[in-house]
């Protein structure tokens, strides 16, 4: 069996990372961020990176740690409105933007992991998503071309992997991470625990290993929190 368990994100990493490289990137917020993998990608130095990500995480975390340090050319994202650099640099002309709806951002995805180049959605037809896109209309409806993505590396975050590499994500951490994972010619994993090859119920596994090149664990994490609600207390 072939050992995919590297000691940490950078050695995982190690030969994959180059300047002006495709990226995929799972999570949604702070929600199933490759935490590990995105502070090896920083302390790389690599540069000129096109980055497709739901979003560009939030002000010194996530993928806000590569625009910090000016290593992020290009994001393909949804929704990136929580991220004050991400708009600087936006509206400043620093930093390239392709705004994609976010069904369409995953399915540019898994259509890229399954070898599809390209396919028709009526999402976006007539708004400025649709600029400079082939339309074509199916039976009395118009619809845009979307070209699938298939990037150089994908790095995700994953709940509990087995040694071969099977993985599963836990509850909404699953969000763009499995999509991502096979959207790319090599996929580093990051896990919070490893378990002997067979321990996995097979029905349960939500990513096959196949597709999981190199894993690392990751564990343990602060959790963080996007926006902290609380109720106020009542007086006395």
């Amino acid at each position: 069996m072939v050992n995919k368990l590297y000691p940490d994100a950078a050695s995982a990493l190690e030969g994959l990372l180059f300047d002006g490289m495709h990226l995929c990137a799972g999570g949604f917020g702070l929600c199933g961020i490759p935490e590990r993998l995105i502070d090896a990608i920083r302390d790389s130095g690599v540069k000129d990176l096109t980055i497709a990500s739901n979003n560009a995480g939030i002000d010194g975390e996530g993928l806000g740690k590569l625009l910090r340090t000016r290593q992020v050319r290009k994001m393909i994202s949804s929704y990136v409105g929580e991220n004050k650099e991400f708009e600087r640099q936006y509206l400043a002309g620093e930093l390239e933007v392709e705004f994609c709806p976010q069904g369409t951002l995953a399915e540019r995805c898994r259509a890229g992991g399954a070898g599809i180049p390209g396919f028709y959605t009526k999402t976006g037809v007539g708004t400025a998503v649709a600029e400079g896109k082939e339309v074509k209309n199916f039976d009395g409806q118009d619809y845009i071309l979307e070209r699938g993505i298939f990037a150089d590396v994908a790095v995700i975050k994953g709940w509990k992997a087995d040694e071969s590499g099977n993985l599963i994500f836990r509850k909404t951490a699953r969000n763009f991470n499995q999509p991502m994972a096979t959207a790319a010619k090599i996929c580093v994993a990051e896990v919070e625990e490893v378990v002997p090859t067979g321990s996995l119920d097979p029905d349960a596994i939500h990513l096959p290993g196949i597709y999981v090149k190199r894993m690392i664990i990751g564990a343990p994490y602060d959790k963080k929190i996007e926006f902290r609600t609380v109720r106020q207390k009542e007086a006395a």
